[in-house]
């Protein structure tokens, strides 16, 4: 016996429901499609002669179709008339082909038929009432859909309940949890900047998926205007992207713009930097100075002059800042307003004993950034402990055990202040004893050795980075002018003065450029080959030229570059913290040194890296990212 359309003893998914009924109400449509020749008023029990009159099952009336010889009679359902399967509200929708939907109630309908050529006009009037009335019911079946539809209400038809609920789950918008969001539709936060880096560079590495070849091989107007925009301090301003850089004249000025630097003395034939451990890049050159008494004498004459040109320019704030490179040490002199201090600095880096205590002997003054950060650090949980120790009982064990503490402290800042003490009368207890006579008693050189054990420790290490603030760096100037130990001695670099480097032209100074080339190579990327465009700049690579190559290489690249840094180890030391209260971006205007105003920006704020400096500089999409 077959089913009622739509009833479902499996439960099926009310997908495979909906083809079921489609199916079966087009199949119902043909037999009212066809012509009926009689009333079916049949019983049930009933049946047709011919297998073509059986129709599949649905409840409501029969029709006997014309092909049936013998009036064949259609099967009803024997359980329609059952009040409780009954419903008003039910309604048999018929899907015709073309799409349309048509509602009719579940009472038969009857066709127009002909009896004897003669229309039976009362049955086509019945019939025309039940079309206006199939008319309205569609009306009111497509009205309840929309307000169904709009409302979206969770109360259904009995029949059709599967069907709209899962037409408004379709309808109804997806929500995406948070994973689901694509990361491009996040904007991460865009570093603009990266911390200022005072270390002298001895080589950049920058690679890019974007061709760097614009860079080399300038045109000599390119070049000349390059030149004079650095000497004049005029610059020119990018747009945010570009196109075409190797087709970019201003761009490849400014490019020879920020490889200028200045310095003194300059032998073409010898590479004055760097000059620690560079004895190989003197060995075999020809000095003539060496054993020449008044060609050194000459040399240092005209070096002190330049140093001395150097310091007015920067106490005018004409210079932002320079170095002084010796066998033996780096010296840093900043402008005040660089570097977060108001006066002017000195960095000295490394430091020995000797040379620490010569300019004590000048009357300069100076402190240990490092050695004092340590001992800060150091003083903070002593201060902790010994608040702890004041609650507890024995006031003498508390004494004896604070003392303990201070002079290790103490004695790692450079001596005991009752080490004295311990020298000249700490053997008193022996004398209770009566063998002071047989121990014999440490000598004051040995007393001395021991004091400053601490501070010999730190000769030639980062630690021993000396700060200058102030007057007393006129000081510094004097006496470097008149140390003797300045210049070596004997060796290869003998008689020959220390480099000045400087990014603005200065008294007896050489303009110099660094040397850039372009490579292009191919690196593997997971299992694929792509094409990288490298560029290397060498020589001595100054903070502020640093900042105003990457800040070209930004709208060149479209914002996706990387670098690699190769720091000179002794000046990495160089971005320490100044020991006095730093002061604001605009105290000081700086605007006449000859940077660009964004460099001037840069170098203005304290140094975040401490005693370590830049080794590697990424940005991709206009962001910075850092290692140090």
């Amino acid at each position: 016996m077959s089913q009622q359309a739509g009833y479902s003893p499996s439960f099926k998914r009310p997908a495979e429901i909906m083809r079921m009924r489609r199916k079966r109400a087009r199949s119902d449509a043909g037999v009212f499609s066809s012509p009926s020749g009689q009333d079916s008023t049949r019983s049930p029990g009933q049946s047709g002669s011919s297998p073509a009159c059986v129709r599949p099952f649905s409840p409501g009336p029969l029709f006997n179709p014309q092909n049936c010889s013998g009036g064949g009679i259609k099967r009803r359902n024997p359980f329609a008339n059952i009040e409780n399967t009954y419903s008003p509200k039910k309604k048999f929708v018929i899907h015709n082909d073309d799409g349309n939907a048509e509602a009719t109630n579940s009472d038969w309908i009857k066709r127009p038929t002909e009896k004897g050529g003669e229309t039976d006009m009362s049955t086509t009037t019945d019939f025309q009432g039940v079309l206006s009335f199939s008319a309205s019911l569609t009306e009111a079946e497509k009205q309840e859909h929309r307000d169904i539809s709009s409302k979206k209400s969770l109360t259904f038809s009995e029949d059709d309940s599967l069907f709209e609920e899962e037409e408004e789950d379709i309808k109804s918008p997806l929500l995406k949890s948070p994973q689901a969001i694509a990361p491009a539709s996040i904007a991460p936060p865009i570093c603009t900047e990266y911390p200022a880096d005072w270390s002298l560079k001895t080589r950049l590495l920058f690679t890019s998926p974007l061709s760097l070849s614009w860079a080399e091989q300038p045109k000599a107007q390119e070049e000349a205007l390059g030149l004079s925009q650095h000497c004049r301090a005029q610059f020119t301003t990018l747009p945010h992207s570009l196109q075409d850089p190797r087709s970019c004249s201003e761009l490849r000025s400014a490019f020879q713009q920020s490889l200028v630097y200045w310095q003194h003395p300059s032998l073409p034939w010898l590479s004055l930097f760097p000059r620690i451990n560079a004895e190989r890049s003197f060995t075999g050159k020809s000095t003539p100075w060496a054993q020449d008494a008044s060609l050194q004498k000459s040399l240092m004459s005209e070096w002190s002059v330049s140093l001395s040109s150097l310091y007015s320019l920067l106490k005018a704030r004409l210079c932002p800042y320079f170095y002084l490179c010796s066998y033996q040490f780096t010296v840093l002199f900043r402008a005040a307003g660089l570097g977060g201090s108001t006066t002017i600095t000195a960095l000295i880096s490394p430091t020995t004993r000797g040379l620490r205590e010569a300019m004590k002997a000048e009357g300069i003054e100076f402190s240990l950034p490092l050695v004092e950060e340590e001992r800060k650090n150091k003083d903070q949980p002593t201060l902790h402990q010994g608040e702890e120790e004041e609650h507890r009982e024995g006031a003498e064990e508390c004494s004896e055990m604070k003392q303990g503490v201070d002079c290790q402290a103490a004695d790692e800042e450079g001596g005991c202040d009752d080490d004295d003490d311990d020298d000249d009368g700490g053997l008193s207890w022996l004398k209770e004893m009566g063998v002071q006579d047989k121990i014999k008693k440490p000598d004051s050189i040995s007393i001395q050795l021991r004091k400053e054990g601490h501070t010999v420790c730190l000769d030639h290490k980062p630690e021993s980075v000396v700060c200058v603030e102030g007057s007393h760096t006129f000081t510094l100037i004097n006496f470097l002018i008149n140390c003797k130990s300045l210049v070596a001695a004997a060796g290869s670099q003998a008689g020959l003065p220390p480099t000045l480097l400087a990014p603005v032209a200065f008294r007896g100074a050489a303009m110099h450029t660094l040397k850039a080339r372009s490579v292009n190579v191919k690196t593997q990327v997971g299992s694929v080959y792509q094409n990288i465009s490298s560029l290397e700049i060498t020589g001595p690579v100054l903070p502020s030229s640093l900042h105003a190559i990457t800040a070209l290489l930004r709208p060149s690249q479209k914002g996706n570059f990387s670098a690699t840094l190769y720091t000179h180890t002794p000046t990495a030391v160089m971005n320490v913290g100044n020991i006095r209260p730093q002061c604001t971006t605009s105290s000081v205007d700086l605007s006449g040194c000859g940077l660009h105003p964004a460099s001037i920006q840069q170098l203005q704020q304290p140094s975040s890296l401490g005693k370590s400096s830049l080794t590697h500089i990424n940005m991709n999409n206009y962001s910075y990212t850092w290692k140090n």
